[in-house]
């Protein structure tokens, strides 16, 4: 069976109102019409996407008003496939980003099936300069994206591992000769150790003490500039309130999946107590392949119509950042956002998103929102991490935001104006922590990154080797960040400005040194148990004095920080636990080396983090927020 004709849209005078067309086919009701209408007068949405998030419509009656209101035939491009050399000579990218699709040349003139009609006349220019004549055709949205993949998987899925430039890329990172620099490096020093042992110790020791005095004077400044602003902020009257938005945006979350068991029911249920409103919320569901666990606890489930799924198709690499450079395509708002499996987001963190992007200049290109864990009692590893992480999103990060210094993103509770990603070129794939770089990329091109105060709630990792696992990805990925942007360290200063090169270079070299090189400041532990040390002798007593001080005002600093992170009322009872963080970061040199080798042996290697395992301590947590 051949497709019909198409016929030429229908001219604007002529077009009757969708919903006028719904009413008379008795395919809505009334009352449902009149709440849709009035919420697309104050939101960015469509009407059929309203009454199809609410479900108000039949997506087969919907499709019928839609091809009479603009006299254009709706086709099925899962029964007449595509001409892939249309679709190529727009680019599949492209098309998905459009929502639109080239089908068939009929005649002198080639027929492109939109699901978003109201946009077509916009977009027609260009596809004439394209095609020639065009004729518009109708089909759904998911149609289309199913057709797209089945015919253009493989450029779209090297597009995802290509997107950033190779020159802010880590994917010519080559091991074996990291591995060759290395051993050339280590013979003299061995060599050295031999013939003059206390020499490359010594030097190695100045490096530890220079990177920790570093380190610890920014970690100071920073507490002190985010603490100057809480006495500011707390004196001064209330600020006036955002400007009234217009009509609120399309909100795209993305949220990456691998190996989840059961996630449906949960992320429904977490996503849901969102209280943006739903036809605004194009939530997609990231998979792989591959991952067949996944995909069949998905399978199951009916997931409501602004969560979607978007399977990510095989491919030697397998990575966080390569699936989002994949979704990117699917999504359709002007804002993305970026969720972990187990997050669980306050109910009015979109809205909070929405104004301060409204209330921003396009400069601010991201908002970082706040990780807190709902299983901070877990034992004594999860009460640690949950200090660390305390101490770093509502001190640290909002520190170096007031220093005007580059941001390094944490991976979840992100968001984005979609044209300055987009022209970043979204993730680097092969970087294992794409979020710290990404952060670093958005500094260099003139975009600034801001902390919100809104809180996502996660697991902590609580379990010993899986903390190590994660964190060794993490400096991991910090090692890689560092020398993908000091490939052109000159290009790099002018980028950034030297405020902003220093504190990178602290922020990276300095972190990746102290957790590589801490246990050489540990090891004078020996001398206070009475025990010899094999620098004792070549060190004069000042020099010991003030290793001791400096190491006893680190830890004075970081207990400082801690204090100021767990002053809240929530985080309270971990005061006592703040200075146990001195046994804490060892696990952290422990993970330095195991990424030592994974940088050389398996670069691009994802470390996968297990979550679900405190689940019961999450539904606790939201029975007790729940209102009385």
């Amino acid at each position: 069976m051949r497709p019909g004709p198409v016929p030429r849209s229908a001219r604007a005078t002529d077009r009757r109102p969708l919903g006028q067309i719904l009413l008379e086919a008795g395919a809505v009701d009334p009352g449902n019409l009149v709440k849709a209408l009035a919420m697309q007068a104050r939101e960015a949405a469509r009407l059929g996407d309203i009454l199809l998030a609410h479900d108000w419509v039949a997506e087969a009656d919907l499709m019928q008003a839609l091809s009479l209101q603009w006299g254009a035939a709706a086709i099925d491009p899962a029964r007449f496939r595509p001409d892939p050399r249309l679709i190529d000579r727009l680019g599949p990218d492209w098309c998905l980003r459009q929502g639109l699709l080239p089908w068939r040349q009929v005649g002198g003139a080639t027929v492109v099936a939109t699901a978003r009609p109201n946009d077509f006349a916009r977009i027609r220019p260009e596809l004439e300069a394209q095609f020639g004549t065009v004729l518009m055709a109708l089909a759904a949205e998911r149609d289309l994206h199913a057709a797209l993949l089945d015919t253009r998987q493989s450029a779209l899925n090297i597009r995802a591992e290509t997107l950033v430039p190779e020159r802010e890329s880590c994917r010519m990172w080559d091991g074996d000769r990291l591995r060759r620099l290395g051993l050339w490096a280590v013979l003299p020093v061995l060599a050295m150790l031999v013939l003059a042992p206390g020499l490359p110790l010594a030097v190695l020791l100045g490096w530890t003490a220079l990177t920790l005095v570093a380190a610890t004077g920014l970690k100071l400044a920073a507490a002190i500039a985010e603490l100057r602003h809480r006495h500011r902020d707390g004196a001064a009257p209330p600020a006036a309130g955002p400007a009234s938005i217009a009509r609120l945006p399309v909100v795209s979350l993305m949220i990456p999946l691998f190996q989840e068991c059961d996630i449906a029911c949960r992320l429904v249920t977490r996503l849901g107590r969102l209280d943006y409103p739903k036809e605004l919320l194009d939530v997609l569901l990231v998979v792989e392949e591959e991952d067949a666990m996944t995909r069949a606890a998905l399978a199951g489930a009916r997931l409501p119509r602004w969560m979607r799924l978007v399977v990510v198709p095989k491919g030697p690499l397998k990575t966080k950042p390569r699936a989002l450079n994949f979704a990117l395509n699917f999504c359709r708002g002007s804002l993305i956002g970026i969720y972990d499996a187990e997050d669980a987001p306050e109910a009015g963190q979109i809205h909070h998103v929405v104004r301060r992007f409204h209330a921003r200049g396009p400069e601010v290109a991201c908002l970082q929102g706040v990780l807190d864990f709902y299983n901070p009692a877990s034992n004594w590893l999860a009460r640690c991490f949950t200090i660390e992480y305390a101490t770093w999103f509502r001190v640290l990060l909002p520190g170096l935001q007031r220093l005007g210094l580059a941001i390094p993103l944490g991976g979840t509770t992100l968001f984005f104006r979609r044209e300055a990603l987009e022209k970043l070129g979204g993730w680097d794939a092969h970087n294992v922590t794409e979020d710290a770089d990404l952060g670093i990329r958005l500094a260099r091109h003139g975009y600034r990154a801001e902390l919100l105060a809104t809180v996502t709630e996660e697991e902590a990792n609580c379990r010993a080797w899986p903390w190590v696992r994660q964190r060794s990805r993490w400096l991991k990925g910090y090692a890689m960040t560092y020398g993908v942007h000091m490939r052109d360290p000159v290009l790099l200063w002018r980028q950034l400005g030297p405020w902003k090169f220093a504190g990178f270079q602290i922020l990276f070299l300095c972190t990746l040194s102290q957790f590589l090189l801490a246990p050489l400041m540990w090891s004078f532990w020996l001398l206070a148990l009475g025990l010899w040390h094999p620098l004792a002798a070549a060190l004069p007593g000042p020099a010991l004095t003030g290793l001791a001080v400096l190491f006893l005002s680190a830890e004075a600093v970081n207990i400082f920080a801690g204090l100021i992170a767990v002053n809240g009322p929530r985080h309270r009872f971990l005061r006592l636990w703040v200075p146990t963080l001195a046994l804490y970061f060892p696990l952290g040199a422990l993970a330095a080396y195991k990424a030592l080798y994974e940088l050389i042996a398996q670069p691009f290697y994802w470390d996968k983090t297990a979550h679900g395992l405190h689940d019961a301590a999450e539904a606790k947590l939201a029975e007790l927020a729940e209102p009385a």
